[in-house]
């Protein structure tokens, strides 16, 4: 290697490269004619205007995506019950806002804690018992019990679970039930 080579980026020699080899292969090349030419404009022309659909059509799909989030997020961020989904150990991987405000807490204060914490003492064995009945079967199961936190009942409420995918996961919707307990 030359020392102009050494001072030069490694851009600039695979760009010096390149043109050296285009050198070599217009001196073997047939010449080109203009119908050629106009073949290949125009296969390039064709091809510039389905990347320009295809990018359209992308956009389009984006923006479906993106109003389908939206609406999804809001469904379940904003629904009037608790949602949760609980790991096979009871901790919280994910929640919304109403079963973050049942359990008195920030919401994601409460990722990674486990839910058993937040059921009063006189509804673990329930719970428990619900629990393992979710990851047992297939089945959707549902129970009523208190929730409470450190001897300080919260509400009661009425759940239902269900275990999804190839990962157990519990889905968990929590509805406060304390008013017609009343």
């Amino acid at each position: 290697m030359s020392i102009e080579e050494k001072n030069l980026s490694d851009s600039r020699i695979l760009r010096l490269k390149a043109e050296e080899k285009l050198k070599e292969k217009k001196k073997t090349a047939k010449p080109v004619f203009e119908a050629d030419v106009t073949r290949l404009l125009h296969e390039l022309q064709v091809h510039q205007i389905e990347l320009e659909m295809q990018n359209e059509e992308l956009h389009e799909a984006n923006e479906t995506a993106e109003a389908a989030l939206k609406k999804y997020t809001m469904l379940f961020d904003f629904a009037p019950m608790g949602y949760f989904t609980l790991e096979k150990d009871g901790s919280i991987s994910e929640l919304n806002f109403t079963g973050a405000e049942m359990l008195g807490e920030k919401r994601f204060s409460l990722i990674n804690s486990n839910f058993k914490l937040f059921v009063s003492e006189s509804s673990q064995s329930l719970f428990n018992k619900f629990f393992s009945k979710v990851f047992s079967g297939n089945t959707k199961e549902s129970c009523e019990l208190m929730l409470g936190y450190d001897g300080k009942p919260l509400c009661s409420v009425y759940m239902e679970g269900v275990v999804i995918g190839d990962e157990p996961k519990c889905l968990l919707s929590v509805v406060n039930i304390s008013a017609f307990k009343k």
